[in-house]
């Protein structure tokens, strides 16, 4: 039972980073920002635990020129624990109230995420982010909302995180986040993005601890590709 709850818990996190573009892939923290309009995303990232314990998720994305203000996305993330395996796939929709460009970026956040092999709701989030301009190349994301988890101690929780993004050089940025719900432990992620050329695809690598309240550490390589 201990591995399957483990299992339940990487797969609600990955379903709270999934939820649209957020400030990139696997990050927990998202931003107020949609992907740009007539532009789809596909982001995949493998997270590790150490013994054989991690997740792969691959999660598409688009932003329709019609709607230039709402991202429409899905994932699907395969969670091992314990020698214990578990399949969840669901949508997830982002709307932007207010762009960053004006100094003060706001956003609603909505996804769920259901068991392949049950088909039972396993974990649901609303989120509201706000993203700050703190200068040139520097960059405040807060989240606050509610989080539903089938498996979880407390089925309904609530949730909050914030992250800080900072430019490095033309092609390099870094991010430190920090997240946890109201009854659990607080988890914090750092991580090292390279966007090469034209910028249609991220690197990521991250390091974290706590990602899913349970686990000490974890480690995550992420890529995305945009066209």
């Amino acid at each position: 039972m201990a591995s399957v709850r483990a299992a339940a818990l990487l797969l609600g996190l990955a379903a709270m980073a999934n939820e649209a573009r957020a400030a990139g892939g696997a990050h927990v923290v998202d931003d107020a920002g949609v992907e740009t309009p007539g532009v789809c995303h596909l982001e995949t990232w493998v997270t590790g635990h150490g013994a054989g314990d991690g997740s792969v998720t691959l999660a598409p994305a688009c932003t329709r020129t019609a709607w230039p203000r709402v991202e429409l996305g899905a994932s699907a993330t395969v969670a091992r624990s314990g020698g214990a395996d578990d399949t969840t796939f669901g949508p997830a929709v982002k709307l932007n109230l207010r762009p960053l460009e004006s100094g003060l970026g706001l956003g609603i956040i909505a996804s769920g995420s259901w068991s392949a092999d049950s088909g039972r709701l396993e974990s649901a989030a609303l989120l509201a982010p706000v993203s700050v301009a703190l200068g040139e190349g520097t960059r405040l994301n807060l989240n606050a909302g509610w989080h539903y988890s089938r498996t979880g101690e407390r089925s309904h929780q609530a949730f909050y995180g914030a992250q800080v993004e900072v430019d490095l050089a033309p092609g390099w940025s870094a991010m430190a986040e920090a997240f946890g719900h109201d009854d659990g432990r607080t988890g914090a992620q750092l991580g090292l993005r390279w966007t090469p050329g034209g910028g249609t695809v991220d690197l990521d690598l991250l390091a974290g601890r706590y990602l899913d309240g349970a686990t000490r550490d974890a480690i995550t390589v992420g890529i995305t590709a945009r066209r």
